[in-house]
């Protein structure tokens, strides 16, 4: 019998893994592979590191098989708090899935460029590395869609822990504020221009990633103890 201890803990793992790997895939790669004001420098970042490019794509396609299996974990662990919001943060969670999936196609065409298939040869060096910066951009483009629903999902779900009665009030707070953290940096940077060079970019989704790696920490080392279901 699987316990609700277990079943947090099983999802504090499955949330570990969605953090690193996107830490990985969507940080540490690209801080080391593109610079946007230099598409040589890229193109040749990109062509000498592909294994690391390549396992950028490799660690986002695990990244989201985690991101499935989180949100109905998480629909076990708390849908006795409340069924409706829990059944909407499974939703919100899942819709972002196809998205970011079929966003990766855009990396795929770079390795494409990059692996220099012979019906490329027809392209000199100059437009493969401006092909290469317009599949990454278009890529960022997809990645704020998908950032989208990664936002919505933090309400219910952070209302959720909110009302547990056994996972931190704080972390509940978070999640719910880093919701709108997500949506304003989304809408930011598509109604503003230059919206990453104001300051408050960079601390806008700050709410979020501290609930997420506090939720996951939780999860993982403390479990579901001192569970009180409080249903509302």
């Amino acid at each position: 019998m699987i316990t609700p201890n277990k079943t947090a803990r099983l999802a504090g793992f499955f949330y570990l893994i969605v953090i690193l790997t996107g830490l990985f895939s969507l940080m540490y790669v690209p801080s080391k592979l593109i610079v946007w004001e230099n598409p040589v420098l890229t193109f040749q970042n990109i062509s000498s590191s592909v294994q690391l490019f390549r396992l950028s794509i490799a660690s986002s396609i695990i990244c989201y098989i985690a991101f499935t299996l989180l949100p109905l974990t998480l629909y076990q662990l708390l849908k006795d708090i409340n069924e409706n919001y829990a059944k909407l943060m499974v939703i919100l969670a899942l819709i972002s899935i196809p998205i970011s999936i079929i966003n990766l196609q855009n990396k795929f065409s770079v390795l494409t460029i990059i692996e220099g298939t012979d019906y490329l040869k027809a392209f000199d060096a100059k437009q493969l590395q401006s092909q290469i910066m317009f599949l990454l951009s278009t890529y960022n483009k997809g990645f704020l869609i998908a950032q989208v629903f990664w936002g919505l999902w933090l309400f219910p779900f952070g209302y959720l822990v909110y009302k547990s009665g056994f996972l931190p009030k704080i972390l509940g707070i978070l999640l719910m504020l880093g919701c709108f953290g997500y949506l304003i940096n989304v809408f930011g940077r598509i109604g503003i221009p230059h919206f990453s060079d104001y300051s408050i970019s960079n601390y806008i989704t700050l709410p979020a990633t501290i609930g997420e790696i506090g939720i996951c920490l939780w999860l993982l080392l403390a479990g579901s103890r001192n569970r009180n279901v409080n249903q509302n």
